[in-house]
């Protein structure tokens, strides 16, 4: 149960997705599998692809105009067919039984032995803005471990299209810090994570800092190994953060 959370490599060109029936349609509260194909490459080397995610309405959807929408990407360990897998940890396993907050909650799910790609992941966010009340001001991304590394490659590739970003236990290209200077991002790792190391997120939002970024921070905790995540997803204090920032009116 929650406690209120506030809450409360690239890829080929990627053409027009269509969506496919759900086994059910989504409704407020509740969590619903879905998929969305989409075309990847071009003429002959043309094929169609799936994203399979998960779609969570808060509960009072149908009362809102717009909804913040959170993007979450998850680890090694839940990719594959499985869907189920992606309800392991974070914000998904926290709606699983009942949403009770404000975000229009998505969480797809990436092949084994497949990457956060940035183009499928761009498509999938196209099709919930124009599908669903998701509000283009109050897009946030957050992810942990390969997801964490997914994370700080997608805001890197697309700044624009996001109001701020938890990545949790991963990892970035400092080169790239330049472009997240206007982002404002909260980074988590655990002092003693011997998977990824927590200089990962450190030189990430040192660069993004040195860059003149005023809108980035780091928390590490201490006694933390590679389980980062249940602590930070479990804090009502990163809900509030990410609902604290909103993207300039988009034309």
């Amino acid at each position: 149960m929650m406690r209120y959370c506030v809450f409360l490599a690239f890829t080929p060109i990627i053409m027009p997705a269509k969506s496919l029936p759900a086994a059910e349609k989504p409704e407020p509260g509740k969590q619903t599998e879905a998929a969305l194909e989409v075309t990847t490459g071009e003429g002959d080397a043309a094929k169609k692809e799936m994203i399979h995610y998960w779609i969570s309405l808060p509960e009072n959807y149908n009362e809102q105009k717009k909804c913040p929408l959170m993007l979450f990407l998850h680890g090694i360990g839940e990719w594959g067919n499985d869907l189920s897998k992606v309800k392991r940890h974070g914000p998904p396993k926290i709606v699983d039984k009942k949403n009770t907050t404000p975000f229009i909650i998505v969480s797809p799910q990436t092949p084994k032995g497949q990457w956060w790609k940035v183009n499928r992941l761009n498509k999938l966010l196209d099709h919930i803005l124009a599908t669903t009340k998701a509000d283009p001001q109050r897009v946030y991304l957050t992810g942990l471990s390969m997801g964490g590394f997914g994370v700080w490659g997608w805001i890197a590739a697309e700044p624009g299209r996001f109001a701020a970003a938890i990545p949790i236990c991963g990892g970035g290209n400092p080169e790239k810090a330049d472009r997240l200077v206007n982002l404002p991002v909260w980074a988590f790792h655990g002092a003693k994570d011997g998977t990824v190391k927590p200089e990962k997120s450190r030189e990430m939002v040192d660069a993004i800092k040195a860059a003149g970024g005023k809108h980035v921070k780091l928390t590490i905790y201490p006694d933390a190994h590679h389980d980062s995540w249940t602590e930070t997803y479990n804090n009502p204090e990163i809900y509030k953060w990410l609902l604290s920032h909103r993207q300039a009116e988009k034309k």
